[in-house]
């Protein structure tokens, strides 16, 4: 009787994990594919379409686009906001910089204050798909939910080229970009 009690529970067990696993390839492949809408300070709307593991925004084509996913009251994202505008002005025909703040209902106005005050003169944007997008970005870089800020993705004709985690020095994101444009 035990033994088919123990056979029983093994089957039963099995089957569940297995069930979870086939819930969560079907997740995996509906979002696998998906557009995200995010407004820009700039009043111009920028969609951002997920295919596969690719990032893809229709306005940087053969530009190389930056994911910089922050939070105005984080001392390293505030030093990273110099550098960024750096690079932007540095590279501004060949690079697109998107600051996604991680702050769930923060006001217009305040990331206006973050641009002033950090000299962050890229685009920042300001939508309900922050978030999303956010998980989707990390997800492919298998980053966990917990995931540190500054984070920043680097990216060019979707696929991706790198990624920073924490503070990470002008010297290296500019390396990367000059390699991602073959100069």
């Amino acid at each position: 009787m035990l033994k088919k009690y123990t056979l029983l529970l093994s089957i039963l067990t099995a089957l569940t994990f297995q069930a979870c696993s086939n819930d969560e390839e079907t997740t995996n492949d509906i979002i696998s594919t998906r557009d995200f809408t995010l407004n820009g300070l700039d009043k111009k709307t920028y969609t951002i379409k997920k295919q596969g593991a690719e990032f893809i925004l229709d306005e940087a084509k053969g530009k190389v686009i930056i994911f910089d996913i922050f939070a105005t009251w984080c001392p390293p994202c505030r030093g990273a906001a110099t550098h960024l505008t750096s690079l932007q002005k540095k590279y501004k025909e060949d690079l697109i910089i998107l600051g996604i703040t991680i702050e769930d209902g923060i006001s217009d106005t305040k990331l206006l204050e973050f641009r002033k005050e950090y000299n962050a003169e890229y685009i920042l944007v300001n939508s309900k798909e922050n978030r999303a997008l956010t998980s989707a970005i990390v997800s492919e870089l298998k980053l966990g939910e917990r995931h540190p800020i500054p984070l920043m993705a680097m990216y060019k004709d979707g696929k991706l080229i790198n990624h920073y985690v924490g503070a990470t020095e002008e010297e290296f994101i500019e390396s990367d970009i000059k390699r991602a444009l073959g100069k």
